[in-house]
Parts: structure tokens; sequence; C-alpha cells
């Protein structure tokens, strides 16, 4: 096992920087509330906008924090999740950690292989006969494809989950696995822990090299 790599003194400063910003923000609201000329909605909304941005980057840092102990490829995934996303390719990629997961999963098809985002992102391209599942990784191999998940059917979960988020969460509810999902409607990038999801975002110059 990996030591855990997690300077957090940067991403706290960043983190600062958006809430101040944020908190900034909504003190304008509270000042302009009253005036009957001044539309809010705008500053609603840009405010909305700020913490999903807060929200994407916390998560994309504890993502990392997550992983680290446990593959020291998390460079290989995220390049992998960036190029899928950009191509609206659907993906379900499980990372185990400490909980064996066997009895969680249906197995799938062993594959076996050093893990390299190419690789992952070949069986994720449409119509191939592994993209249709979920990918297991355990440390810094692919050990199989075409896994199936438990589906949460917890009732708070948003109606709007398509089949992927809900297996992601499904699984994280039983384990301490960590599950990417890409979705293949819009793009978006999240993650699942502990039966919670959180969206994430891939910097730009990962992946462009």
């Amino acid at each position: 096992m990996q030591q855990n790599n997690c300077d957090v003194s940067p991403v706290k400063e960043q983190l600062k920087q958006y809430l101040r910003h944020i908190v900034a923000q909504i003190q304008r609201s509270l000042d302009m509330i009253d005036n009957e000329n001044y539309c809010l909605l705008s500053e609603f909304y840009e405010t909305q906008e700020n913490f999903k941005r807060v929200e994407s980057i916390a998560g994309s840092f504890y993502l990392q924090c997550y992983l680290s102990s446990f593959t020291s490829n998390y460079l290989d995934l995220s390049i992998s999740i960036k190029h899928l996303s950009e191509r609206r390719q659907g993906a379900l990629i499980v990372i185990e950690r400490n909980d064996p997961l066997q009895s969680n999963i249906h197995s799938g098809i062993t594959v076996e292989a050093a893990l390299t985002h190419s690789l992952l992102e070949s069986i994720f391209i449409p119509g191939s006969p592994l993209h249709d599942g979920a990918v297991l990784v355990r440390g810094d191999r692919i050990i199989s494809a075409a896994n199936v998940l438990p589906v949460s059917d917890t009732m708070v979960i948003d109606k709007k989950l398509g089949t992927r988020h809900r297996a992601a969460i499904g699984l994280t509810e039983k384990t301490d696995a960590l599950v990417l999902v890409v979705s293949e409607e819009t793009g978006n990038i999240s993650f699942a822990y502990r039966g919670k999801l959180y969206p994430l975002t891939v910097p730009e110059s990962i992946g462009d090299q």
C-alpha cells in the first residue's frame, strides 16, 4: 500500500478565495434586496455556479486523496475519464480499496492487464463487448470488465439519476470502494463514495499533451 499523498494547503487557499467571493456576492444581494429596481436573479445564478465550482474543486482534490493509497495510476484514471467525458462515452470504473468486493459484484470478463488510460478508454467504446458494465481496478491493474453492480434502491436518490449512477451509489453503500462515473447523456463526471455522489472537474491541462 502506498503512502497517502495529499498536500491540502494550495487547495485550501483556492477554496478560501472562492468562498470569500461567494460571501461577497451574498452580502451584495443582502444589501440590494430592498432595491425594487435591482433584480437578484442574475446574482443567484452566479452564486450557484460558484458553489458548483467550489464543490467540483474540492471533489477532485479529495478523490486524489482517497485514491493515492490504493493506486499510483491516478493520472491515467484522470486522463481516461476526461477523454470519455469529451466524447460523451458512458463509463463506470470501480476502484477497490480495503473491502473485498467479490460478494457485491457479479463478475464480468477477466482482463488482468496493467492500468493505462488507452486500455481503459478502449473498453468503453460504444459497441465494444466490454463497454456495458463496470471495470474493476485493483491497485495498478484492470482486473475485469462488464461487471454488474448492485443498484441502490434508496428512496432519497434523485429520480433523474441513471442506472450507472445508481449502481455506483449502490456499491459504495455496501463497501468502501470508490466508483468513477461518466454520463453518456451529459458527459458530466462524478464519483461515488460511502453512498454519496460528488461532481468532478478534471483540469484542462491533464491529457492534452
